[in-house]
């Protein structure tokens, strides 16, 4: 194995990239940027299946109809993609079909699920953010995630969808067993518990169509009921797919955003400072967020055909993990890629995907984190770590967010 220019790349101080090490979980960077030096397309012998972390070859792969995302024409790393269909008696998500069967749901959900509607979202995000920081205000410190990054974006999903606010605590239950069940190396009892608040989603979601057929309301549920191309509708059933992944996407990725936003801008003080000074720049303070430390470090995919990957060649149906961090971070496609700069011209990322799959959450998402992010800077000038109580990480292998932030005003 090689580097570009012929060398053998060092061993790097994570050996390879194990997605389980303590180490890598903890910070994946330096082992993604060994792999990315050392190879287009990297076999990880634990998972069976292919790695791709430089970023000409992930914006490719994304792009390229030769690859699906459906979990039943895996021939190889099937464990790598059974987490994507926990049940496997059940269709899969529309997160994972291919087309014409994504192409057709996607459709019908931008029906419902517009730019006019997300952006219609901000005063009442704007509101929540002020009373959430409100209910901290008097005090010395708080969580940022359990106060501000957790509640934010599951009320207001919660809100869209049309569901009784009551129920939020156990949307958010449903959303965390789901949301780890995608992890693609979940481990099987993950898998199990996710089995469980699907069905549990299943039948609320349910009860909650029933009732807005029989009397519709202004929301995204009743949206998505009235949503037709021609004499095409969504079904029950995928209707209940399409809210359950709303569910996920619209929680804990953005809980995620919001908490790796906020600690990065603690731990890089100066840029802090820059954002002080210029509150215009959280907008651009987001996307450089989303390059620097992703939510969502990687997706899976799978060749409908045998491909090459700059050269090395992926049999038809072996499982290929796209890893958007790695291509966050590379330097042929980002200068200085390991520096945080919220001034960064044209920041480009691939964290919400690229292609088909784009994300369908990321309007959303690029709406509640600079509001909460800057509201939470401009009501805090003192905002700080605090030192008696580190951040601590969710250590899940394929999504990269904080279990706790603790702060000091």
């Amino acid at each position: 194995m090689t580097s570009d220019s012929g060398e053998a790349p060092s061993q790097p101080p994570i050996a390879r990239a194990d997605a389980f090490a303590q180490g890598f979980l903890e910070n994946p960077y330096p082992a993604l940027a060994f792999l990315r030096m050392a190879t287009p397309a990297f076999h990880e012998e634990s998972t069976d299946s292919w790695v791709i972390a430089r970023a000409r070859d992930v914006e490719a792969v994304l792009r390229s109809p030769q690859y699906g995302k459906d979990p039943r024409k895996v021939r190889t790393g099937v464990s790598v993609f059974a987490s994507l269909n926990p049940d496997q008696g059940k269709e899969p998500s529309m997160l994972v079909l291919d087309p014409p069967d994504h192409t057709r749901l996607r459709g019908l959900v931008n029906k419902a699920f517009t730019p006019r509607v997300v952006e219609a979202l901000r005063p009442r995000v704007q509101q929540l953010v002020h009373e959430l920081l409100d209910a901290v205000a008097g005090q010395s410190g708080f969580d940022v995630m359990s106060a501000l990054a957790a509640p934010l974006p599951i009320t207001i999903i919660a809100e869209m969808i049309g569901v009784d606010p009551r129920d939020q605590e156990q949307f958010r239950a449903w959303s965390h067993a789901f949301a780890a069940s995608l992890d693609a190396l979940a481990q099987p009892e993950t898998r199990q518990e996710a089995i469980q608040a699907r069905d549990e989603i299943t039948a609320y979601f349910a009860g909650q169509i029933a009732a807005h057929r029989a009397s519709p309301s202004d929301d995204l549920m009743s949206g998505l009921i009235a949503a037709q191309d021609g004499s095409d509708s969504l079904s029950t059933d995928e209707m209940i797919s399409v809210l359950t992944l709303l569910l996920v996407a619209g929680n804990v990725t953005t809980t995620d955003l919001i908490g790796n936003g906020v600690l990065a801008l603690l731990q890089h003080p100066s840029e802090l400072q820059k954002l002080r000074d210029n509150p215009t720049m959280i907008t651009n303070t987001v996307e450089e967020v989303l390059r620097y430390d992703s939510p969502v470090l990687g997706t899976g995919r799978v060749p409908l055909q045998d491909v090459e990957v700059s050269g090395c060649p992926i049999p038809k149906g072996e499982a290929v993990i796209v890893s958007l961090a790695a291509a966050n971070r590379d330097p042929a496609a980002t200068p200085d890629p390991e520096r945080f700069d919220i001034g960064r011209q044209d920041v480009h990322h691939h964290s919400f995907g690229a292609g088909p799959h784009f994300c369908l959450g990321a309007p959303l998402a690029r709406l509640e984190a600079p509001i909460a992010i800057g509201t939470l800077v401009e009501r805090f000038p003192n905002l700080r770590l605090d030192p008696a109580n580190p951040p601590q990480r969710r250590l899940l292998p394929a999504f990269r967010g904080l279990a706790s932030l603790k702060v000091l005003i």
